[in-house]
């Protein structure tokens, strides 16, 4: 063990400012769980069969000085120009308010996804002001609060068309004006579902056949906004939908595309003042038209009302629909892009309609001038209209002309040999404009000023941002406030432990996070030459490199930006290698019945069928049933999704064996990566059979989730198929050619991001990070020793020990006493605490992860609430209290219900005072119990007026 208090100079190691129990703590834990030692403990409970003992080949452990300085180094090998390449990514400018506000605050990046809305409505506010200002720009009524990135939701709105449009079969037809990432995503994602997509020039009307949907972009990848009612209006005629793809800004200037017949509405929200970061994280966003908002995959807020009447803000409709219809789910998609989307948000709040006009604007402006100089010095424009993008036709000389303008400190993009593409943005100068033309040879010392490029009938009438949330925030002073306001109403790590299970709520350290808005990370674009990215490129391939160490496999990709979308790729991954060998008969995944729901999700978006396994009273994979599945489907069998250890927080002893059966019936291993916070340091996935994982680098590597997102979930693979990861049209440095096509936007997915991890495992080293496991290991098996004779504990491995996480069954205390897990999750939020994961993997149930971050001081807080919370209901068992009014039904309690008149039988001081440790430093939860049902009857998914929170 190490001395975390020996040291108290600035150079102390990082592990003991990560890992939270200090020595004399661990060993009074180790005490109370029977064992002497931490290599003891674990001993007991991990299974020799799948132990590593190798030491990990990393670099030792860097102090957090170290770490930065090499970052630092990193970061300058990147070279920065003036960004003027376009296709859907823009230099853009965050507000200090907001950068320091809400990007580098841990009161907004250590939230976690608000599944328990009391305690969530400041970031549920924040994304309602997101939907708003989505629906407001892009003209249709419902918006969703975020997708992952522009090419992935419009790779959702193809399936959504899908199932909206009656029949079966049908192609979509793509205009070949979108951007080629987003063609080449959606076409990834096309081709294991059966779809067909076929790029056309829509200039020339829809092709003959069957047509279900249409993808087209506005502006085009080209820059030209022209009218899309032509082609609206033909596919509804045809029975198909149109989804736009629509940059926000230009949709200030412009018809949006709902008034010009879109059924959906996709694009990102980077350039409201998410920097560009080589790609992400940003938010993508969807907006339907009435009819289609039962269908919007990933969350959406809505307002409701809590048991005062007051409204209150909930996820609503198919939030998390995984979860309940598993291989019937319509998307994998779980999480969003919530830090982003609250960036981009509160630019929006911080401008205003009026200052989004005046950027949008300037920029166009910008555009026209650059436009109107090059024709005067003889450059043939490709396009009259356009909004920030100018396409440039140069006979033969488009690479010599890009090449001088970097010479000059400026990426413009090549379209072939011939055209060269110029977009400007909020960054953007004159004297960026004037490099540019000397880049084509002209020289113009005056740039004209008033040109316009957009057509006459195209400009936007309609009004927007017309919400006060909008029009009230100008001054730094009101601003600062308003965050500081919305903050206040959250629970997140800054303010105590998150105990949810198989989520991985750790410290995100500072020192981890800094770096992510350094310019020479967060200035870079992703379609950049590669030699310009030097720094990140290295800095990825060191972290695959560390990663691949860590898990034993043989090839890591980084590009899959969420956990979701790691398991589709490691999915591809398995469908390619088996149609590689001909056994493209090979469709049937099987999966534990206690599997995470994105698990059958992700499987049927991989082309692949469904076959449940049975789980064993002990919650492990029933053996008996596995070999029955494997002889019922034989050379149908492409692969096992295991998690491990289990959902139910276990050491499985059977995994080897189950991956032995699988590997002899021809079928590939995927190991769930989410739990991967018990392995490190002690065992390998690609050593225990696993053929490939993903990895939730937002969980046990530290990036933060951000209220909900950003994650980053790459995968880990075995040589036989490194040949078929991800890859990317715009850079062959970003995966195999023979690869299975990009599952992200971007090449390197949520690139900016990256550092965190890399920082993680940089400051705590092989030891550090082996503590970190076997701290996690132990405070785990403390809580639940702590628990077990309040709460029985649901499962347990070797020796009665669990792995990282513990599940206490509360189904008796109900049968008992009335009192439902709803109840104690709420009851724990006046006690000072966000409640565990409810109900999952078992229904009545709470799954309890404490992390290695968190002391034994709050580890004992926790379980003397829930202890507490026990007797409590144990006096409505005796009937003490009524089963319909105690202090758990009527949780939780919020300051406003302590006014006036108290008509409960216990008393005041209980409700909200309910043990001593609360009194100075009470949380108070801005919303009482909230009415989830009323909110799906009366759908209300963006701000309601001023006069609904009126008393």
């Amino acid at each position: 063990m190490f001395q975390p208090l020996a040291q108290t100079s600035g150079d102390a190691p990082f592990v003991a400012r990560h890992v939270g129990p200090r020595d004399d703590e661990i060993a009074k834990m180790l005490d109370a769980v029977g064992y002497e030692s931490l290599d003891a403990l674990v001993d007991a409970a991990v299974p020799q069969a799948i132990r590593s003992i190798d030491a990990l080949d990393l670099p030792p452990a860097s102090t957090e000085l170290e770490a930065l300085d090499e970052l630092r180094a990193l970061s300058r090998r990147n070279q920065r120009q003036t960004q003027m390449i376009g296709l859907g990514y823009s230099d853009t400018i965050t507000p200090q308010v907001v950068l320091r506000r809400v990007l580098e605050s841990p009161a907004w990046y250590t939230a976690y996804t608000p599944y328990q809305p009391e305690i969530s409505q400041g970031r549920l506010e924040a994304l309602l002001n997101y939907q708003t200002m989505v629906a407001d720009l892009s003209g249709l009524p419902t918006a969703n609060s975020s997708l992952l990135d522009e090419s992935t939701a419009a790779a959702e709105a193809m399936t959504l068309m899908r199932r909206a449009v009656r029949g079966e079969g049908g192609v979509l037809v793509v205009d070949e004006d979108c951007l080629p990432q987003t063609i080449a995503v959606v076409r990834t994602r096309a081709e294991p579902l059966g779809l067909s997509v076929r790029v056309a020039d829509l200039d020339d009307g829809l092709p003959d056949g069957d047509v279900f949907g249409v993808l087209v972009q506005y502006p085009g990848a080209s820059g030209r906004v022209r009218d899309l009612r032509t082609i609206t209006e033909e596919a509804h005629e045809r029975g198909a939908l149109v989804t736009v793809a629509a940059d926000l800004l230009a949709m200030t200037l412009v018809t949006p595309p709902g008034e010009l017949g879109a059924d959906v509405v996709v694009g990102s929200s980077q350039r409201f003042g998410v920097p560009l970061g080589y790609g992400g994280p940003h938010a993508g966003y969807m907006a339907v038209r009435t009819g289609l908002e039962r269908g919007l995959p990933g969350r959406l807020v809505g307002v409701s009302k809590d048991v005062h009447g007051a409204p209150a803000y909930r996820l609503a409709l198919q939030t998390r629909e995984q979860h309940i219809r598993r291989e019937k789910a319509t998307s994998n998609i779980c999480t969003a892009q919530v830090l982003l989307a609250v960036v981009a948000s509160m630019y929006a709040v911080w401008h205003g309609p009026d200052g989004l006009r005046d950027i949008a604007g300037r920029v166009h402006r910008q555009a026209a001038g650059l436009a109107t100089a090059l024709r005067a010095g003889g450059v043939e424009v490709v396009h009259d209209t356009f909004f920030d993008t100018v396409l440039a036709r140069v006979p033969g000389r488009a690479e010599a002309v890009a090449a001088d303008a970097g010479e000059l400190g400026v990426n413009v993009g090549v379209a072939g040999t011939d055209l060269v593409r110029v977009a400007c943005d909020e960054v953007t100068t004159d004297v960026d404009l004037r490099r540019v033309l000397k880049a084509f040879g002209i020289e113009s010392p005056q740039l004209p000023t008033e040109a316009e490029a957009l057509p006459a009938g195209l400009r936007r009438g309609s009004a927007y941002l017309t919400h006060p949330v909008f029009n009230s925030h100008r001054s730094e002073t009101s601003m600062l406030r308003y965050l500081r306001r919305l903050s206040d109403k959250d629970y997140a790590l800054d303010r105590g432990m998150i105990p949810l299970g198989s989520c991985t709520m750790k410290l995100n350290a500072a020192t981890e996070m800094e770096p992510i808005t350094w310019p020479g990370f967060a200035g870079i674009h992703p379609f950049a030459p590669v030699e310009q990215a030097d720094g990140y490129v290295a800095m990825i391939r060191q972290l695959e490199q560390w990663l691949a160490t860590l898990t034993g496999y043989d090839t890591v990709s980084i590009q899959p930006n969420a956990g979701s979308q790691g398991e589709l790729a490691g999915l591809l991954a398995i469908r390619a290698y088996h149609r590689a060998n001909g056994d493209d008969q090979r469709d049937v995944c099987l999966i534990p019945s206690s599997a995470h729901g994105t698990n059958a999700a992700s499987a049927v978006m991989a082309g692949m069928r469904v076959v449940v396994v049975a789980a064993d009273e002990d919650g492990a994979v029933d053996l008996d049933s596995l070999q029955a599945k494997i002889d019922e489907h034989g050379d149908r069998l492409a692969a096992i999704m295991v998690t491990y250890p289990s959902t139910h927080g276990v050491y499985e002893e059977g995994i080897t064996e189950i991956a032995r059966r699988v590997h002899e019936a021809g079928g590939q291993v995927y190991v769930d990566g989410a739990n991967l916070n018990a392995l490190l340091g002690l065992a390998k996935p690609g050593e225990f059979g696993a053929d490939v994982s993903h990895l939730n680098l937002h969980k046990t590597f530290c990036i933060p989730h951000g209220g909900g997102g950003p994650g980053v979930g790459p995968i880990g693979v075995r040589a036989h198929l490194s040949p078929y990861l991800p890859n990317h049209p715009m850079l062959p440095e970003a995966g195999p050619a023979s690869g299975v096509g990009p599952i992200s936007g971007a090449p390197f997915g949520s690139a900016s991001i990256l550092p965190i991890p890399w920082a993680y495992i940089r400051m705590m080293g092989p030891e550090g990070l082996k503590l970190a496991t076997q701290t996690a290991v132990l405070n785990a098996n403390y809580v639940a020793a702590r628990l077990a004779g309040h709460f029985p504990v649901l499962y347990a491995g070797r020796n009665g020990l669990v792995a990282h996480e513990c599940i206490v069954d509360l189904r008796q205390l109900t049968k008992s006493s009335g009192i439902t897990v709803d109840d104690v999750a709420k009851r724990l939020i006046d006690y000072g605490f966000h409640a565990p994961t409810m109900s999952f993997p078992v229904a009545g149930t709470l799954m309890i992860e404490p992390t290695e971050s968190e002391d034994k001081a709050e580890l004992d807080r926790f379980c003397d609430a829930m202890i507490a919370i026990r007797a409590e209901a144990d006096k409505v068992a005796a009937g003490d209290w009524p089963a319909d009014d105690n202090p758990l039904t009527g949780a939780p309690h919020t300051a406003e219900s302590l006014i006036g008149s108290w008509e409960h039988p216990y008393e005041r001081e209980t409700a909200v005072y309910p043990i001593r440790s609360v009194r100075g430093d009470k949380y108070w939860p801005p919303v009482g119990r909230i009415d989830g049902a009323y909110g799906d009857r009366h759908l209300v998914c963006s701000c309601p007026a001023p006069e609904a929170f009126e008393s």
